[in-house]
């Protein structure tokens, strides 16, 4: 039988030095390994991480594990901008720059960036919508849906969750159908006249991928052409056990790298690699708009950020809400450092009061005369100009600037409790563009833009009073109310909300509005469709299914349901225009209060604290073209 020498020497492998420093576990199963996964153990040997190999068997003992280990290996390699090489590079960097407690914003003092703060309903807003809807159908939308609904309290992924339980719409369908009613909107504006289709990205993982795709197959991708809809799975990225970036082994299989998510920045990167971007920059596209999964607001609001972007012509525009000083929300500020260099970009609330004062702000972050703080709350949704994007991605293959959180044991810093990694942040992306990038910000009242949903409800029920519960129960009372309180501004007139507690959170309960978004898409349309001598009062559902429904002197008093179709014919669709008018009363549809921790209740239900008992409403179906009227 020949030597290992010999046969490491028949596979020509250069470099004998790393071979021979590499521990013999590994030196004895070489000649098994093909050329390409010599060169992953070369590198891993080269970068501190011989470790990995040091329980590796004899030949002929374990090789599938060898063979599965060096396969991760390759995946994890091939998924990050720049190698694994370059991946362990950066973490002792930042691992080091951790330990010494080092600040990242050294030399930088931050200033309020330019941007927009826009007033729901009046001129302006209106203008800026009407733009951004004549503007969607040259945007692409990426939704990053990565994680489960585990920190909920729920175990399927979060975007199968209802928004609302009054029409059962989930996340991805409101989404969806948000898409859609632009794109018909928009291709309504359209001076030529033509038709796009608005391409709709979704960013899973290893944990919601396949759960994402039954999702859209088994409900005809909400109405959405498949071909519009495309897939970007993330891969995660190897964790770390110590300040020397090493990598950590699974405790349950030492063949196996233990991984972790690497954050949603890596969006980038994957729209990149796709090819993606250049499609729809061939095809004309001008926009990518990017969200994420659980808020329930965002598409009232996107139109008129999207108007902002093409306005102002925003190379990076985010999304974002009045922010009270010091509020557990990021801010978004101008930094400028002492060598010349500026960005825009999301500073953690933590960071932003210290910063202020470290850079002659003596009281650090307090609001204004406002009553808010000058530095806007960041939403994580963002406005990308295509062209210069891409051009940037040129140069960084969507690399994000990273950060590592370790948890020390103690005060050393040299040891952790459990490993680390490396994350990325989708709103860090301006942090490497050029000074002269047009970056900016739009706000928009919270309550019309922002009702997040990342919080079980023992979380929620903490929370101090007064703060945003940000849980099931809350995201869904924020759309009633948005809903009422756009209806309030049309000039309809709407009931007082009551205070009522459910999962130990006290919440204002609304009436119960919901439409499609064809219905109302935009203020001007919602205004165009309501009388102002129609009324809902506080116990009321009303639930609105179709685009020409026409509310004119509806006096409710408790359940309506309005459903009105449509049909394809050729290129262009037969509408049911449907006139309500009259007085409405019966006993409606009641909140009834559940216990979470009731594992008899489903748990998308249980988690908001209450289900809906629907006594008795009046549904009216409308399936024949023309007008029609519903006179009560």
């Amino acid at each position: 039988m020949a030597s290992v020498a010999e046969s490491l020497s028949g596979l020509d492998i250069a470099g004998g030095d790393w071979a021979a420093s590499a521990p013999p576990g590994l030196r004895s199963n070489l000649p098994a390994l093909s050329p390409d996964q010599v060169e992953l153990a070369k590198m891993l040997v080269e970068t501190g991480q011989s470790r990995v190999f040091e329980h590796w068997a004899d030949p002929g003992v374990d090789d599938d594990r060898k063979k599965a280990f060096l396969e991760q290996v390759a995946r994890l390699d091939t998924s990050y901008p720049g190698g694994l090489a370059s991946y362990i590079k950066t973490a002792r960097e930042l691992l080091a720059d951790s330990k010494a407690g080092k600040n990242p914003f050294d030399g930088f003092t931050p200033s309020v960036p330019s941007g927009e703060v826009l007033t729901f309903g009046d001129d302006n807003f209106i203008n800026f919508e009407e733009t951004g809807v004549k503007e969607a159908q040259k945007a692409a939308f990426v939704l990053v849906a990565g994680g489960l609904g585990e920190r909920l309290g729920y175990n399927g992924i979060k975007v199968a969750l209802p928004a609302e339980t009054t029409s059962g719409t989930c996340y991805l369908q409101h989404y969806i159908e948000s898409v859609l009613a632009l794109q018909e909107a928009s291709c309504r504006l359209a001076e030529d006249g033509s038709g796009t289709q608005i391409p709709f990205v979704i960013m899973t993982s290893d944990d919601t991928h396949a759960r994402t795709l039954h999702l859209l197959e088994s409900n005809g991708y909400f109405g959405m052409q498949p071909s519009q809809v495309k897939l970007l799975k993330q891969e995660k990225v190897a964790c770390l056990e110590d300040n020397d970036a090493r990598l950590a082994l699974d405790p349950s299989d030492k063949y196996k790298i233990q991984t972790k998510p690497h954050g949603h920045g890596d969006v980038h990167a994957l729209l990149y690699s796709s090819g993606l971007l250049n499609l729809w920059h061939d095809a004309g596209m001008k926009w990518v708009l990017f969200f994420q999964d659980t808020n329930g607001l965002l598409f009232k609001a996107i139109p008129a950020a999207l108007g902002v972007s093409a306005i102002r012509q925003f190379h990076v525009n985010s999304l974002a809400v009045p922010r009270k000083a010091k509020e557990a929300i990021g801010g978004i500020a101008k930094l400028t450092h002492a060598d010349g260099r500026t960005m825009v970009i999301n500073v953690e609330y933590n960071q932003l009061d210290p910063l202020l004062r470290a850079t002659g702000y003596l009281n650090g972050d307090v609001n204004d005369e406002t009553g808010f703080s000058p530095f806007p709350g960041n939403i994580n949704q963002l406005i990308l100009g295509l062209g210069p994007y891409i051009e940037e991605l040129k140069k960084t293959g969507g690399a994000i600037k990273e950060f590592v959180n370790p948890k020390y044991k103690d005060a050393s810093k040299t040891s952790f409790k459990s490993s680390t990694r490396l994350e990325c942040m989708m709103q860090d992306y301006p942090k490497t563009l050029s000074p002269t990038a047009a970056v900016g910000f739009t706000v928009m009242d919270t309550w019309l833009a922002y009702a997040p949903v990342k919080n079980n409800p023992e979380d929620a029920a903490k929370v101090p009073k007064g703060n945003p519960y940000h849980s099931a129960t809350s995201g869904e009372m924020a759309i009633y109310r948005a809903n009422s309180l756009i209806l309030r501004k049309a000039g309809a007139h709407v009931g007082d909300p009551v205070m009522q507690v459910f999962n130990g959170q006290e919440v204002e309960v609304w009436p119960r509005i919901v439409w499609k978004p064809k219905w109302g898409l935009t203020f001007s349309e919602v205004r165009r469709k309501v009388g102002s001598s129609c009324s809902v009062s506080q116990k009321s559902t009303l639930l609105l299914n179709g685009r020409d429904i026409f509310i004119e002197d509806l006096s409710l008093d408790g359940a309506l349901i309005i459903n009105a179709g449509e049909d394809a014919e050729g290129n262009s669709l037969i509408l049911r225009k449907v006139t309500v008018k009259g007085r409405v009363e019966n006993k409606g549809w009641i909140l009834e209060s559940v216990d979470y921790k009731d594992a008899s209740v489903p748990e998308e239900i249980r988690i908001r604290g209450f289900r809906i008992n629907k006594v008795e409403h009046l549904e009216k179906a409308y399936d024949r073209p023309g007008k029609s009227r519903l006179e009560a």
